[in-house]
């Protein structure tokens, strides 16, 4: 499919890259080009900086009831466009038809929720001890918006900075992967289409250099947000030190599941196999290291083991596929190696481990189970981002705590077990900001945020638009 040349959307506008320089957007499942966007240069970023100051001295003097309206009736654009959107994901990404969904879902749910949640009052009433003076604090819009997005979600990423974004009063600057940025692009046109107010959503993407760096180091936004890497967030808060600016950054993650004896094996298995084969692994939440009590070690094995083999590689909507390619050749290059660090070490491969013979073209690579997994190999140490599974056997509840907990990220967390102290316990324990039990949810509304290497702030839920909001205390003398 060719979507055909995709522009920068400025200022309310469809602009074309000042350079003129375009790039291609090549689809991972066949590694052919299916678009072309416009390439920005720093001048275009530097337009976008001053288009979104404007932007924001229109949208935040308007009321949450006309900022209400007019999130509504994007939303029913980007209802309108469900199949172009949709089809945008399944290109750019690979991925299978069915989980372009959760893409595409997310956006129209963001521009309807978080308008919902500011009505809510924020405000509130202190109380004077002395009653000699009236207290009020009040939210108001914190300014001008920059978002970097990861790759892996591409519309589902958009949702998550814009809706709360919007809803609180801020323009924002949306900067897609240059790996992933056609439905973000195509996002643009229907802004366009909606008439959207012109500067309060801005859509741009180019070199990290020239672009980025303009973004990140300009003085004029005051909050800069991103969904990325733990080294892309060290970098970025370091370029964005050229004035004082509210940080908000969900990053990697390194996520354990600990699967006790007394746990729902069936009900595991189906989970982490949802989890880690979905999206070919690459999400922040997948399950990174498996824990599982020896007790029942072999059986769960049986049973995950079952799952991987029912996966579907494949692309697109013909015969229903569970799992696309890696995003290029250098994230299946980076599994590659990592599979091969953990086998001289000691692993050995239950399933998969390699490139599988059909389709011939796309950068895809078959479910991979390992076990006999330690503690220096590169799959228990860093973020694999792809269908690897590492399977390691414990028999000791404080030291496989301690084991989970040996790494710099903190995002997701997951157990499995029906004893309701152990429950208390491990969650109090484990030492990240999402502890998912016997099952696990994410949603819109669900707060999803990291700690230690793994973040600053929420993504979805209430807590998001603290982000993009300041407090402000109003005294009245009696």
């Amino acid at each position: 499919m060719d979507f055909g040349y995709k522009r920068l959307y400025l200022d309310g506008k469809l602009k074309d890259s000042s350079s003129g320089q375009k790039k291609d957007v090549i689809c991972p499942a066949t590694e052919e080009k299916v678009a072309e966007i416009a390439w920005a240069t720093k001048a275009d970023a530097e337009l976008a900086l001053q288009s979104a100051a404007k932007g924001f001295e229109k949208w935040s003097k308007l009321s949450l009831k006309e900022r209400t309206q007019w999130m509504l009736k994007l939303r029913q654009a980007v209802i309108a466009k469900q199949e172009l959107l949709r089809q945008s994901v399944m290109y750019e990404m690979g991925k299978p038809w069915e989980a372009t969904a959760e893409d595409y879902e997310t956006v129209v749910n963001a521009l309807q929720w978080y308008p919902e949640e500011m009505k809510r009052t924020r405000d509130e009433i202190l109380p004077d001890v002395e009653n000699t003076h009236r207290h009020q604090i009040i939210s108001q819009p914190i300014g001008v918006v920059v978002a970097f997005l990861a790759w892996n979600f591409p519309l589902l990423n958009v949702g998550f900075k814009l809706g709360p974004a919007l809803a609180a009063g801020c323009s924002i600057i949306i900067r897609p992967s240059s790996s992933s940025p056609l439905s973000a692009y195509i996002l643009g046109e229907v802004c366009k289409e909606a008439d959207f107010p012109g500067g309060v959503v801005n859509i741009i993407c180019g070199p990290t250099e020239s672009v980025a760096e303009t973004l990140s180091k300009s003085t004029i936004p005051r909050v800069v947000t991103m969904i990325g890497s733990s080294e892309t967030g060290r970098r970025l808060i370091a370029q964005s030190a050229t004035s004082i600016k509210r940080m908000s950054m969900e990053l990697g993650g390194n996520a354990p599941v600990l699967i006790f004896d007394d746990a729902d094996l069936s009900k595991a298995a189906n989970n982490v196999a949802a989890l880690k084969f979905g999206n070919c692994g690459q999400i922040c939440v997948s399950p990174n290291r498996i824990f599982v009590h020896q007790k029942v070690f072999d059986d769960f094995e049986k049973l995950f083991l079952q799952k991987a083999k029912e996966v579907r590689i494949g692309f697109g909507r013909e015969n229903k596929p569970t799992m696309g390619p890696l995003i290029d050749l250098k994230a299946r290059q980076k599994i590659e190696a990592m599979v091969k660090d953990a086998v001289d070490k000691g692993a050995k491969i239950i399933y998969g481990g390699k490139i599988p013979p059909e389709p011939k073209k796309g950068y895809f690579y078959e479910p991979t189970i390992l076990r006999s997994v330690t503690t220096d190999m590169r799959v228990f140490r860093e973020e694999i981002f792809g269908p690897i599974a590492p399977l390691i056997c414990f028999n000791d509840e404080d030291d496989v705590i301690k084991q989970a907990n040996d790494t710099e990220y903190g995002l997701s967390s997951y157990l499995y077990t029906k004893d309701v102290d152990r429950i208390r316990r491990v969650s109090e324990s484990l030492e990240f900001g999402e502890v998912h039990i016997n099952g696990f949810k994410y949603s819109i509304y669900l707060p999803h945020g990291g700690i230690k290497e793994s973040g600053i702030g929420h993504d979805c839920s209430h807590l998001a638009l603290d982000d993009y909001l300041i407090s402000k205390r109003i005294t009245i003398e009696l």
